[in-house]
């Protein structure tokens, strides 16, 4: 996670440790790494219990613990050279502290789970901007988990490790999403997509080796807001209509319906409800076909489908803006683009597209364009699909913690 927004990729493990040590006089007993998330398909699906499909991106956080004797937390982002600390009997969100929230909700959860431990020196190193979509707050979740996991050898089992990440976000801090961006994190495999059924939580690893197409992130660098407010408006109002929706047709999310439901209740729905709906609806479908088309390797076709998915959070969802609009419109035209759309929660942040390298140059002159109309400085990087989270080092000395 780039806490500060600075690129720290490539910094080693041995630098992890010296880092730790400097700033706590004691080498770290264990370091976990976690990967970035974005959205191949399923935009806005997930609060319908409904289908996405994701790529761990090979930007991280890394996560150095070691124990302290007494019931303190002490917490330090290295690349913001920021630190904040707490302890064990106050762990509650305080807005201030930003970034260590995403790291005592952790602890708080395992705490509620019945895993008892006392105080800890935490450090967090990584490289994914954050605030744009691609999965900084889940990879820092994850890490964490894993990390405590390890230090003190919990039987915490992988998925409710995976829901610890995901509740210290959504029930410690209140954020409103569901847990996708950590079970990626958690579940990836190299040169793979993740297939997940939010409802059942049955996945699946989906080749995604891509020989002749890059996975290009640009970031269009518009200055990030708080859109957690018009997204909670938008969930409400598709929950609404589901209760009109039932009384044609049985179901208990958007999942559960289709497009033909959705016209055989014109006229109960507004036009603004019904487009809310219809995106949800049809981009559940856009995943299913997108699975049948990586699992084909038929890229383009998969390309197309990510156009048609930009063009329903445009003009249906309603969460794109015009920089990210121009980004995608611009990539689509290069030949050699197969698909292009926005990535994350909207109104700011990346788009992601399919292109292969000959096409690098013209996008080039697209986003110095860019640059020209808008005032923001896009910046691009190619995206190797991530394996999962994993534990990079471990000495763990045996204290009286256990």
């Amino acid at each position: 996670m780039v806490i500060g927004g600075n690129n720290v990729k490539g910094t080693s493990l041995e630098d992890m440790k010296k880092i730790h040590l400097s700033e706590y006089g004691i080498e770290p007993e264990v370091i976990s790494e976690a990967p970035g998330v974005i959205n191949l398909l399923g935009e806005h699906t997930d609060f319908s219990d409904g289908y996405v499909l994701q790529v761990a991106i090979n930007n991280t956080v890394k996560v150095s613990m070691s124990k302290r004797d007494d019931n303190s937390l002490r917490f330090f982002a290295s690349d913001l050279g920021e630190r904040k600390k707490t302890t064990i009997a106050n762990l509650k969100y305080k807005r201030e502290d930003r970034w260590a929230n995403y790291i005592k909700g952790v602890l708080y959860e395992f705490i509620q789970q019945g895993y008892n431990f006392k105080g800890l020196d935490i450090t967090v190193l990584g490289d994914i901007p954050h605030g744009v979509g691609l999965g900084s707050s889940a990879a820092i979740g994850i890490a964490s988990a894993l990390a405590l996991r390890n230090l003190f050898d919990f039987g915490i089992t992988d998925i409710q490790l995976v829901q610890a990440a995901y509740l210290s976000e959504s029930a410690f801090i209140g954020n409103s999403e569901r847990l996708t961006d950590q079970f990626c994190s958690y579940y990836a495999e190299e040169n793979s997509s993740v297939y997940l059924d939010v409802r059942t939580l049955e996945y699946a690893n989906i080749p995604f080796n891509l020989s002749e197409y890059k996975l290009v992130i640009t970031n269009s660098n518009v200055p990030v807001v708080d859109s957690e407010e018009e997204l909670r408006e938008r969930q409400a109002e598709c929950k609404k209509c589901v209760d009109i929706l039932k009384l044609k047709s049985s179901g208990s999310s958007l999942r559960d319906f289709n497009q033909t439901d959705l016209d055989l209740s014109m006229g109960k729905l507004s036009e603004a409800s019904r487009r809310l709906c219809l995106h949800v609806v049809d981009e559940n479908q856009r995943v299913l076909d997108g699975k049948r088309h990586l699992e084909q390797r038929d890229y383009l076709s998969f390309g197309r489908l990510m156009n048609r998915s930009h063009e329903s959070l445009r003009d249906n969802f309603e969460v794109s803006c015009p920089e990210l609009d121009w980004l995608v419109k611009r990539a689509a035209e290069i030949d050699g683009c197969a698909g292009s759309r926005m990535a994350g929660p909207g109104f700011c942040g990346c788009t992601i597209s399919l292109m292969r390298e000959d096409a690098f140059p013209k996008y080039d002159v697209r986003l110095e364009e860019y640059d020209r109309i808008f005032g923001f400085e896009a910046e691009y990087f190619i995206c190797e699909p991530a394996g999962k989270a994993k534990i990079i080092y471990s000495n763990i000395k045996q204290t009286d913690n256990e």
